[in-house]
């Protein structure tokens, strides 16, 4: 499995439109993507214009490929392009246990 952790600081008055559009996003993710196992929306409890995106799928390509391609990214990436305060924070990671190891 192919992890990301994507850590966004967004401007100053901005949290409600970047939550609503980021919505969508995860919607999507979450519901048509087959290579999409998790997208979760985390918001930072300490600063209210940081977020994070947990997003893990089968393999790198889902991400590549096929999530940057389907169009509630494209509308996400349009929607928000210019509520970002800085660069996206991205750490990839692979998946070594999940919860389901255990079961």
């Amino acid at each position: 499995m192919f992890t990301l952790f994507v850590t966004v600081k967004i401007k100053e008055g901005r949290r409600d439109e970047f939550i609503a559009a980021t919505k969508g996003d995860a919607e999507g993710s979450n519901t048509k993507e087959p290579g999409c196992m998790r997208f979760d929306v985390l918001a930072d409890n300490n600063d209210p214009n940081t977020f994070y995106l947990y997003e893990v799928y089968e393999n790198r390509d889902a991400w590549e490929t096929a999530h940057r391609g389907m169009p509630h990214y494209t509308a996400w990436r349009e929607a928000v392009g210019d509520f970002f305060d800085g660069d996206l924070q991205r750490v990839e990671a692979t998946t070594v246990f999940r919860r389901e190891d255990f079961a």
